[in-house]
């Protein structure tokens, strides 16, 4: 046999590819609605000499105190999100709620063109104030906020996004455009204020505020604050839906890119707090000490009988409601994404026309409205009813509308409600008959189109609701076409409807299963529920990828999925590293430090130690982080001869938070820093400050093993050393960027051209 030959990068074995020197692909993403900087979050830990000796130094006290505040933080979380959840909601059903009743008593005077004129105004003046707010305040808020905390939690750091001004305007806005009667969600934003609030507890004050817990010195670091912000996000679907279990659920499956059993206990009391919170405070309302509209969504719904009976001949229809609600998802998917893309074409114009569209979604929303409901012929009020018919006002199953007395309108017992009062009215039992075939396929289609178009406004908006409304008028309409040789009613369609859709949509399985059975309060449903999300999620992945990630692409955000593309298998590390590759010595001159600084945008930089022997190459001593050196230089550690500086903490360079905003792209402080030619000339000794045991790869890895690596560990840095020694011991440094798709596109086009993709899809479905 002949000898094995060395395995060679890529670039050398096609002769049409070369190394490439620089990574052009621009790293900025879109962040709500404007396109800024981002970066990468550390969540490696930094073995330097300080870390060692604090970590040395801490007594069973400190230890001790940095556990427990771990459970007093997320006590706090899960009670502010608990009383904002309820406070939010109170509010919503309130303003909408005032706006319904004063709509309603001139309908009923017979003064409809007032009547609409007072409905639309109100419905636009709260949309304006929504966009104005977001748009002029914090554009981070816009959208649900679940993509970039979902980001986030992957290890992307972006601008704001967790700020106390994108909070305020995340709570004030999402009442204001929910109130508006927009086709749009608040648990979207719910599960971006939980995050928010988490960030802001566990960063323990500002200094530009001039406030500082000390205590929390120890959690200002990026590992601590993901899983307090892992905490926040369940804890803003439990106050959402007021599901902890599902929150929980959805935060680990749909959230997380790391889990691990100590963050699933302190995820599930924070859920539980919230749980306990909102039920004391719906006790208070249920008491009718809440005001006239206090019982609002956070009341479960009742849509079922006491005892559910279904037969083994109504599962066929229940897999058919299920493929179709998976076609309906993926479509409802590509024309979001469609949407989205024409609507940050006008975003980019300017505010002008950010608030142009939102008023042109909200006046015509507001046309639908109130419109649809005057094709619909009027209905017999049924003598068998438990609720009033017809009901003037807010809520009810029998909306009066324009009809005569004992009479009601099924489309405006749908159109004029919020969202939670119209998924009360779609999965409530006994109401087989309440509705007509049009009436319901109008509101479906309406439904099904208004959250496409509602979502791309500069508001905070939510996708769970539409979805869930959208789904249930699916049901139903499927439920009265096929379903009269079933057992089911039309209420547990509806249900089964919503499950399809947001499994067609979202793609998640235990999470939405778990919610949408605390939702209804009736564990009875669990096997038909379970079998509509398997089936439309099947469907759609067949088609496309879940809501949120297309939106992540959309945007920009550069997320590692869990499974690395199998091209990645047919590239080495070496072919992609960047270069040219910046190397610090251990001992440096401060001119060459603040050179580096100023010319490069990099956030880490390898530090290597000459031989004694000229003979031998430089040996790897570790990697130094650009916010460390330039912490080093604002405090001046560095002297005329190379010496070992000692006056420092591991706290001194503790991450203070995330980039403040997006307009600044060089927050370091390093260009205007000044100093005098003797301190230029002087030396800083790098080796306490660097992490001496960064992870590194060979230049022959796969980079399918690498990316692996890189994701499953959180690097933010992943340093490539050559197979045999040679001139420097690193050759490259592996970034996030760097296993982009698109990026590697452009270095190996005629890998993109394979049909991998396809490939990808069937390893996907049966792995």
């Amino acid at each position: 046999d002949s000898p094995a030959e060395p395995l060679l990068p890529l670039y050398q074995q096609q002769p049409g590819l070369r190394r490439s020197e620089f990574n052009t692909t621009s790293q900025v993403a879109i962040v709500g609605t404007n396109a800024c900087p981002i970066e990468s979050l550390d969540y490696e830990i930094i073995e330097n000499e300080f870390f060692k000796h604090d970590w040395r130094s801490r007594g069973r006290g400190e230890i001790l105190q940095y556990v427990l505040m771990k459970w007093i933080l997320c006590f706090l979380v899960g009670v502010s999100v608990g009383l904002l959840g309820f406070f939010n909601n109170l509010a919503i059903e309130n303003m909408a709620g005032i706006k319904f009743v004063i709509t309603s008593n001139m309908m009923l005077a017979r003064r409809y063109n007032v009547a609409f004129g007072v409905f639309a105004f109100s419905n636009l003046s709260l949309a304006l104030a929504a966009t104005l707010i977001t748009a002029l305040v914090a554009p981070e808020a816009a959208g649900s906020g679940i993509p970039e905390v979902k980001a986030y939690l992957n290890g992307v750091d972006a601008p704001s996004i967790f700020s106390f001004r994108t909070l305020i305007v995340k709570i004030t806005g999402s009442i204001l455009a929910v109130s508006s009667s927009l086709h749009i969600g608040k648990a979207g934003p719910m599960v971006h204020t939980g995050s928010c609030i988490a960030a802001i507890m566990g960063q323990g004050g500002s200094k530009k505020y001039g406030f500082n817990w000390k205590g929390l010195n120890s959690f200002k670091n990026d590992s601590d604050r993901r899983d307090l912000v892992t905490c926040g996000s369940a804890a803003g679907i439990a106050a959402a839906f007021r599901a902890p279990v599902g929150g929980l659920l959805f935060a680990f499956e749909e959230m997380a890119s790391w889990w691990r059993s100590a963050l699933l206990w302190r995820a599930f009391f924070t859920t539980t707090v919230v749980a306990i919170v909102l039920r004391a405070l719906i006790d208070v309302c249920l008491r009718g000490e809440c005001g006239l509209f206090g019982k609002g969504g956070l009341i479960m719904f009742d849509v079922t009988s006491e005892n559910i009976i279904y037969r083994i001949w109504d599962v066929p229809l229940v897999i058919l409601l299920a493929v179709f609600g998976g076609f309906l998802g993926s479509i409802f998917n590509f024309l979001l994404i469609k949407t989205l893309k024409i609507y940050q074409s006008v975003n980019k114009a300017g505010i002008l026309y950010q608030i142009l569209l939102a008023c042109l979604i909200s006046i015509s929303t507001s046309c639908l409205l109130f419109g649809l409901p005057w094709t619909a012929s009027c209905q017999a009020c049924p003598s068998d009813t438990s609720e009033p018919c017809p009901t003037i006002g807010r809520s009810g199953n029998y909306k009066k509308f324009q009809c005569p007395p004992g009479y009601y309108n099924d489309l405006a017992s749908l159109f004029f409600n919020t969202n939670d009062d119209a998924i009360r009215n779609l999965f409530s039992k006994g109401t087989d008959a309440a509705f007509q075939h049009s009436s319901m396929f109008i509101f479906f289609a309406a439904c099904f189109f208004l959250s496409i178009f509602s979502y791309g406004i500069v508001a905070p908006v939510g996708l769970f609701m539409p979805l869930i409304v959208t789904g249930a008028a699916f049901g139903r309409l499927v439920g009265m076409y096929f379903g009269r040789s079933s057992t089911l009613n039309h209420g547990l369609f509806a249900v089964l409807g919503s499950a399809s859709l947001l499994g067609g949509s979202m793609r998640s399985t235990v999470s939405l299963c778990v919610m949408i059975l605390e939702l209804t309060d009736n564990l009875l449903l669990l096997p038909l529920v379970m079998l509509a999300l398997l089936v439309s999620k099947t469907v759609a992945d067949l088609l496309d990828g879940n809501v949120y990630d297309l939106i992540m692409m959309l945007k920009g955000l550069p997320y590692l999925e869990s499974r690395a593309e199998p091209y990645l298998s047919q590239l080495t590390v070496a072919d992609v590293v960047q270069g040219p590759l910046r190397i610090l010595q251990g001992v440096e001159k401060v001119s060459n430090v603040v050179h580096l600084l100023r010319t490069t945008k990099h956030n880490g930089f390898p530090v290597v130690d000459k031989s004694p022997s000229s003979s031998s190459p430089p040996t790897l001593f570790g990697l130094i982080l650009r916010s460390h050196l330039v912490a080093l230089l604002k405090r001046k550690a560095f002297s005329a001869t190379p010496a070992f500086l000692s006056e420092f903490s591991s706290s001194d360079f503790a991450k203070t938070g995330p980039p403040p905003s997006p307009g600044h792209v060089d927050d370091d402080g390093v260009e205007e820093m000044e100093l005098s030619t003797e301190e230029m000339d002087m030396f800083v000794d790098l080796h306490p400050f660097a992490n001496t045991s960064p992870y590194t790869v060979v230049e022959t890895m796969s980079l399918a093993k690498a990316l692996t690596l890189f994701r499953e560990l959180g690097l933010r840095h992943l340093l490539v050393i050559p197979t045999i020694p040679r001139g420097v011991p690193v050759v490259g440094i592996l970034t996030r960027h760097d296993f982009m798709p698109e990026y590697i596109g452009t270095l190996h086009p005629w890998l993109v051209k394979r049909r991998w993709r396809r490939l990808r899809l069937h390893l996907h479905m049966f792995s």
